[in-house]
């Protein structure tokens, strides 16, 4: 063991790698340049509202409510107080509807799934693009 005093000219001298931080914050400072210039400002975003006009109707504004029951011989779809019982008679009244308001589907608790999922399809096969699940209370 050498306990003997070492000259301090013989210490090496320690530095901190500060070239790897300086890399790092050059970097954030590039990322947030870029993302802060690619942002939209908020006052050139489009409005989702409506003008009134004189064309206008109140199915316009109300989307469309299909429920679907369980039956005695599978599930039961009712829509505006018709009750249909097969995917194809709820997809060809969906058809003649107005589609821009979009569709709310209700499933009761003892329906089955596949129901569901049917009257899914059906209303994208009628071409509505706005389709909303509401869960029973």
């Amino acid at each position: 063991m050498n306990f003997a005093k070492t000259d301090s000219s013989a210490r090496k001298s320690f530095r901190l790698p500060l070239i790897g931080m300086i890399d790092v914050f050059f970097l954030l400072l590039v990322y947030f340049i870029v993302t802060a210039s690619l942002a939209t400002p908020e006052d050139e975003l489009a409005a989702a509202l409506r003008q009134q006009n004189e064309n206008a109707s109140a199915s316009d504004l109300q989307p469309q409510f299909v429920t679907v029951h369980a039956s005695q011989g599978g599930a039961a779809y009712e829509i505006g107080g018709q009750v249909l019982h097969t995917q194809a008679d709820l997809t060809a009244l969906l058809e003649k509807l107005p589609k821009e308001a979009g569709v709310f589907l209700t499933v009761d608790d003892d329906a089955p799934v596949w129901a569901a999922a049917a009257a899914l399809q059906a209303c994208h096969d009628a071409g509505y693009e706005k389709l909303t699940y509401v869960t029973p209370k």
